[in-house]
């Protein structure tokens, strides 16, 4: 059986640079991946590739069946794909609900017209994109509940943005969620809040989850694969133990004298 996600000598280059260098990975329906590596290692950069932000130089990604080469991010959101940022991007002056609602914008089918003349169809499907909002935002509970629904997301505190972008990628509906770096700015007790809402998302949510992470609490908390990029080589790959313990993993995050040292 085929997995979720099959990617197979993916290439992307930066001038004379490959920032992804003929990665082959697979992601299977219902685990948490996680990627590690380095600064610079193209951990996002596979993110942006995936999701249709950068075009491939080479190689082929295929999630459930469909090719996603030459597809449009929007495109990409509509199969099944969506994902969070290094920088939390949100829309800072509408409000909590309104940005969970953008989520569904891909799933959407009113035009122009029945917007403005506020058709029957429109409202009906308007009051679905309201609710699986609200319902994404229940997930995390009395962070961002009902009462803070009508706030500006700028006067979220900053885990709280974080957990709405999160809220907004579960809102379209997707099979797979990307998340880059969800606990960055983070203090150490939301990161644990974090390591169970992740493993929530797949549990009682039934989300597929790749993560982007360089808190190894994290990684360790919630991974049941880990793939470790450097210079945007796969590098190694395995349970987090067998990751972490890798000669070319030590090597790659603290040189080559960290392990003749050892």
């Amino acid at each position: 059986m085929s997995a979720l996600l099959e990617i197979r000598g993916l290439v992307k280059r930066f001038g004379g640079l490959n920032a992804v260098d003929r990665v082959d990975l697979d992601v299977e329906a219902g685990e948490i991946l996680s990627v590690i590596g380095p600064n610079g290692a193209g951990k996002t950069t596979l993110f942006n590739v995936v999701t249709g932000l950068y075009a491939p130089d080479g190689g082929s990604i295929v999630f459930d069946g469909h090719s996603l080469v030459g597809l449009k991010p929007n495109q990409v959101c509509g199969l099944g794909i969506s994902r969070t940022f290094q920088t939390v991007r949100l829309f800072s002056n509408m409000t909590v609900l309104e940005n969970a609602m953008v989520g569904q914008h891909c799933r959407t089918r009113s035009g122009v017209l029945g917007a403005v003349l506020r058709l029957p169809r429109t409202r009906a499907e308007e009051q679905v994109v309201r609710e699986q909002a609200r319902s994404a935002l229940s997930f995390f509970g009395s962070r961002l509940a009902s009462f803070r629904e009508d706030q500006p997301a700028m006067a979220l505190s900053y885990a709280n943005r974080r957990r709405l972008e999160i809220a907004r990628a579960m809102a379209t509906n997707p099979k797979l969620i990307l998340l880059d770096e969800p606990t960055a700015g983070m203090n150490p007790k939301e990161t644990e809040e974090m390591i169970g809402l992740i493993g929530k998302l797949r549990d009682e949510r039934g989300f597929t989850i790749v993560v982007i992470e360089h808190d190894m609490r994290l990684v360790r908390g919630v991974s049941d694969r880990v793939i470790a990029l450097d210079y945007g080589r796969k590098v190694a790959e395995g349970t987090f133990d067998e990751v972490a313990s890798d000669v070319r993993v030590i090597e790659a995050y603290l040189g080559k004298g960290a392990v003749k040292a050892g």
